[in-house]
């Protein structure tokens, strides 16, 4: 409660509607820091020749000789143009006389984007031309002189946050992405809040601010790490997946209340978000039982076999029939499993042969449980219990999507929701040979006291003190309070998990060194982020972001490197054949189309 309270604030704090004017303030940035009584630091350096921020120039500064510098973000009929920086926007005055024709031509022929340097006097806009949109709209710059400092070469996209672009073109010039407005918005609000973040904690609350290393060695468990090549041969450092293992060590150091904002590596694709499941998911299998349809058959004949069902209310009236294709297409896409759409009025079943299928009784029994009404629309699926829940609870947001797309209003983008997920089991079974167990979260969260002796009879059924925070229906967080004992980590590493102890001898040691029962919590910031600044994508909060497959489109990472370059790390690069090289390719096509 304490966390999600704290966390509520701060949204509202920073949250602000989408299309403000002008960014967020600097003034933090732009105040003198004091070193001592003795000694200042100015706020502009000797290298700078401009005398003021465009966006700072108000009517207190009327009569004053200035110097800007910025881009050139719009000229009108060769008499004004709006130049650009960091802190806002201003409108400068071509000069028209002929004596200032050197400087008229710098201006007028000048590509948009080219960067210049201008000097004039600050002066009040003609009555009647003020702009109550522009915080500098009351005045204007008399120009001087002008010098041309950066011309831009012919742009492949406008910086303008109307123009649509696809996102590789955005990702592959980056450095064009970041001067549009909504992606300044979305850093300078991202700074803000790490901001806050720390003097809360810190100033606040006492905790200590403790970088750990980004070379350490792989853990077993979890996802999958990215491996850097050391001098020794055949031996490989691991880019942590999370700090888990320090957080635990800095415990046992004495440092309980410890933070920091952490990278964190996970060599994995994109993956379906694993979004909560709420009470709209229903388990309707005893509908089925005796169903003809063979796909719910199929799924029921299986031990984890389940049929699930959301309802979208109201889907019939506004959903069209390429939205519930394009719903079953997804559903197949993404998670190679049937979705049927079920409408309580029976003409409306396109292309739906199965739902024909569906007995009278089925279909009452079905709107019983659901509580659906006449407009509503039912979407079922079938199979393993996981895999079903995982899918309906994305199409629950895709849905929800599509019904905002045609004017239905579901999600207030400035409520904040928060919820606790408790409850989780401590192991599941792995999907790749079921009879074995995994950690559901991770390796060293504790089992819940009630459930400790099930460890040693039936594992399956031992819950975990395991905690996620979800914002909007979207997971922004996690954590767990861990085992603080030697003897009861090591069983289950070695005994449930089938894991090699040595990988962990020196966290084992330690635990054995008068460890205090600990927790802690892991907030993904670009997630949280996303949700405050209202972006549709993470990337959209990061600054150089990896595309869909995790490469870097601006500089084309990861790149080839020369065997030469390689010796020193005792590595040969294996290169795939022909027919490997083609399939790779028909895939990155394929991923770079959607």
């Amino acid at each position: 409660m304490y966390l999600r309270s704290w966390l509520s604030r701060l949204c509202r704090g920073l949250s602000s509607p989408v299309g403000r004017t002008t960014p967020p303030g600097w003034g933090s940035l732009s105040r003198n820091v004091v070193l001592s009584s003795h000694r200042r630091i100015p706020e502009l350096s000797s290298f700078v020749v401009r005398t003021n921020t465009c966006g700072e120039l108000c009517s207190s500064h009327l009569g004053q000789e200035v110097t800007l510098c910025g881009w050139i973000q719009y000229r009108r009929q060769n008499i004004f143009l709006v130049l650009r920086d960091f802190h806002g926007l201003v409108q400068v005055v071509i000069p028209q006389d002929e004596s200032s024709a050197s400087v008229k031509k710098i201006l007028c022929e000048a590509p948009l984007e080219s960067v210049v340097k201008v000097s004039g006097i600050v002066i009040s806009r003609p009555p009647g031309q003020e702009n109550p949109k522009m915080p500098t709209g009351e005045i204007e710059i008399k120009v001087k002189t002008a010098e041309l400092l950066n011309a831009c070469k012919k742009l492949p996209f406008e910086i303008k946050d109307f123009v649509k672009k696809t996102e590789a073109l955005r990702l592959q010039y980056r450095y064009l992405d970041l001067r549009s407005f909504q992606m300044q918005y979305n850093l300078r609000l991202r700074s803000e809040m790490v901001m806050k973040i720390r003097e809360y904690l810190c100033n606040l609350h006492g905790f200590v601010d403790v970088e750990t290393p980004t070379l350490f060695k792989r853990t077993p468990g979890g996802a999958k790490e990215f491996l850097v090549p050391s001098r020794e041969p055949g031996k490989f450092y691991s880019l942590p997946q999370s700090p888990q293992q320090f957080k635990q060590l800095l415990m046992v150091g004495g440092l309980d209340r410890y933070f920091q904002v952490a990278r964190c590596y996970r060599d994995e694709g994109s993956r379906p978000d694993r979004q909560p499941e709420f009470t709209q998911i229903v388990d309707i299998s005893d509908v089925f039982r005796k169903t003809e349809i063979r796909f719910l058959q199929d799924a029921l004949s299986k031990p984890q076999g389940t049929v699930k069902a959301i309802c979208v209310h109201e889907g019939a009236k506004y959903l069209k029939r390429k939205d519930i294709e394009s719903i079953r297409q997804f559903a197949t896409d993404h998670f190679n499993q049937e979705v049927l759409p079920i409408f309580l009025k029976a003409n409306r079943n396109w292309n739906s042969t199965v739902a024909k299928f569906i007995m009278e009784e089925q279909r009452l029994e079905l709107a019983r449980l659901m509580e659906t009404q006449e407009e509503d629309v039912v979407l079922l699926t079938a199979g393993e219990h996981k895999k079903a829940c995982s899918l309906l609870g994305k199409l629950r947001l895709e849905c929800a999507n599509l019904l905002e797309m045609r004017g239905v209003v579901l999600r207030d983008p400035k409520l904040f929701s928060f919820l606790w997920v408790v409850n989780f089991p401590l192991f599941l079974p792995k999907e790749e040979n079921p009879t074995e167990l995994e950690s559901a979260h991770h390796p060293f969260t504790a089992p819940h006291p009630s459930d400790i002796h099930l460890l040693y009879t039936e594992p399956k059924k031992v819950r975990s003190q395991h905690y996620d925070l979800v914002l909007n229906g979207s997971e922004i967080g996690g954590g767990s309070i861990r085992i603080h004992d030697a003897e009861l980590q090591r069983y289950i590493l070695a005994t449930l998990l089938k894991e090699d102890v040595k990988l962990l001898s020196h966290l084992l040691q330690a635990l054995d060194y008068g460890a205090p029962p600990h927790g802690g919590i892991a907030l993904g910031l670009d997630r949280l982020m996303c949700l405050v600044a209202g972006a549709p994508s993470i990337r959209d909060v990061i600054a150089f972001p990896k595309s869909f497959r995790g490469h870097d489109l601006m500089s084309n990472a990861p790149d080839s490197v020369p065997p030469e370059e390689l010796k020193p790390y005792h590595i040969q690069v294996s290169w795939p054949t022909d027919s490997e090289a083609e399939k790779s390719s028909l895939n990155q096509s394929h991923h770079l189309e959607n």
